[in-house]
Formats: structure tokens, C-alpha cells, sequence
């Protein structure tokens, strides 16, 4: 079966959700990976969103927003944004969805602005919850376009830490996690329209894990602003079933978020 760049990142988003895990859902795609997960190996997830709204089914509607009233309706809690952010804090939340502008090699996310802080070419939105998902869920997983400017050496400005980078005090990785306070998490995957990567948590590099049909190692290079290293079992992206593509169409039928 054919299917889009975008319906091939919900489904490898889909497949980072494990059976019984509290997942903080993002917007757009991991709304659609969240139901598609709950609709097929991970009846047990439970989705919590940055609005308050804890949900252990998905809405039966196309959300465009978290806090649609199909979203609300049927929830299991609709609370405040403080009490899920306490969730996270609490090491409740097992996996947090994140997008960004910008990612660099150790899984740091800019969402602030780009070029220099004084006289920026560009102001992004700015943290919301990017930074508390990123800093308190015990894994992390980050969807976003793949482009040369977007994959860098080095991000313009960190507003969500993945692994930090390298420095007098030690390695980049889960010790610079540590050694700046972060008590759990760190980037477990990196999803993008080209590839999948993976994080070494002694380095907090990111590991080129798969490559999408279509795609190669080659072109996963061209668009990535550094040189890549490549897990062991580097392999192509095992593509969508039928079954996956299907549940996905019945939860986008227009392809609002996935054309």
C-alpha cells in the first residue's frame, strides 16, 4: 500500500508507545499515534495532554487542537495543566511527545529563536511545556521535519535540554544529565520525514537507527548539519501495515495531519 511521509512518522511514533504507559500526547501527529497505539498493541496506554485532560481512550473525533470538545468529552480527568505537570515531576509519565525549530546532535530542542539573542532573524513561539516534557518524562521522543537547517551541530538557543553537550565537567549524555539536576529521561528517539535515530545515552549522540524507504543513508546525510554515526543494527524503516494504515484513515479520513 502507498502512504505519506507523514502517515510512515505516526506509525513509527505509534510504535515508541508501550502497552500500559502514560503517554503525554503533543499535538498533530502523536495524537494520531496515540490512537493508533491504543487501537492495536498498546490497549493499556493512557494519553494525558498538556490542557489537563487525561484520556484512557482516544477522542472519537479528528482533534485540531487538545482542547476540542471531543477531547474533553469522555475524559477521564479534565483538571489543570499544573496537576499533569505534576504528574511528570512526580516520574509518573513514561513518555512525552516533543517537537521543535531546531535539534542538534545530543537532542537539544530550540523553540525560542534563531540567530543571536540580542537582534534574532527569527522568533519562535517559545517553550510551552517543551521544556518540563523534556526535562521530567522518563523518555522522550521528538517528531519533526528533516531538514539541513533544522538538524544541527548546534542549536541557536536551548529551550528544551536533551543531553547537553560535552564541557570541562564531563560528557554530554545521561552524566550531564545528572550533573545539572535533570532526575530522569533524556531523548529516546528522534522521528523525522527521512529516518528514525536513536540517542547513546554514554554520549547523548544521536545514532542514525533507520532510514525510510525511499530514502538512504546517503540523502539521511545531505540533510543532517552533522556527520552521522549509525547504530549497529542500522536497517530501512520497517514500513506501515495495512492494519496501521487503516486505523489511521478512519482517525484522519482527510488527511488534515497526515497528507
Amino acid at each position: 500500500m502507498e502512504y505519506t511521509p507523514r502517515e510512515l512518522m505516526v506509525v513509527c511514533a505509534a510504535r515508541q508507545i508501550r502497552d500500559g504507559e502514560r503517554v503525554f500526547v503533543g499535538m498533530r501527529l502523536p495524537l494520531l499515534a496515540f490512537a493508533l497505539a491504543k487501537r492495536t498493541h498498546a490497549p493499556n496506554c493512557v494519553g494525558i495532554f498538556e490542557t489537563g485532560l487525561i484520556r484512557d481512550t482516544p477522542a472519537r473525533e479528528l482533534l485540531y487542537t487538545m482542547g476540542d470538545a471531543p477531547n474533553i468529552c469522555g475524559a477521564l480527568w479534565a483538571t489543570s495543566t499544573i496537576n499533569v505537570i505534576g504528574l511528570m515531576a512526580a516520574g509518573e509519565i513514561e513518555l512525552g511527545f516533543i517537537g521543535g525549530a531546531e535539534i542538534d546532535r545530543y537532542g537539544n530542542l530550540n523553540t525560542s529563536l534563531i540567530g543571536d539573542w540580542q537582534q534574532p532573524r527569527v522568533r519562535l513561539p517559545g517553550s510551552g511545556g517543551g521544556a518540563d516534557i523534556a526535562s521530567l518524562a522518563q523518555r522522550l521522543a521528538i517528531i519533526m521535519p528533516h531538514e539541513r537547517h533544522r538538524l544541527r551541530e548546534r542549536v541557536d538557543f536551548v529551550t528544551s535540554p536533551g543531553y547537553g553537550y560535552p564541557n570541562e565537567q564531563g560528557p554530554a549524555g545521561v552524566a550531564w544529565r545528572q550533573r545539572v539536576g535533570l532526575p530522569r529521561g533524556g531523548p529516546a528517539v528522534l522521528i523525522t520525514t527521512l529516518a528514525v535515530f536513536t540517542f547513546d545515552p554514554a554520549t547523548g549522540e544521536a545514532l542514525l537507527q533507520s532510514y525510510h524507504p525511499g530514502s538512504s543513508i546517503e540523502q539521511v546525510q545531505e540533510e543532517t548539519g552533522w556527520p552521522l554515526r549509525l547504530a549497529p543494527d542500522c536497517a530501512e524503516t520497517v514500513p506501515p501495515t495495512p492494519e496501521e494504515l487503516r486505523v489511521i484513515r478512519e482517525c484522519d479520513p482527510h488527511g488534515v495531519w497526515t497528507s
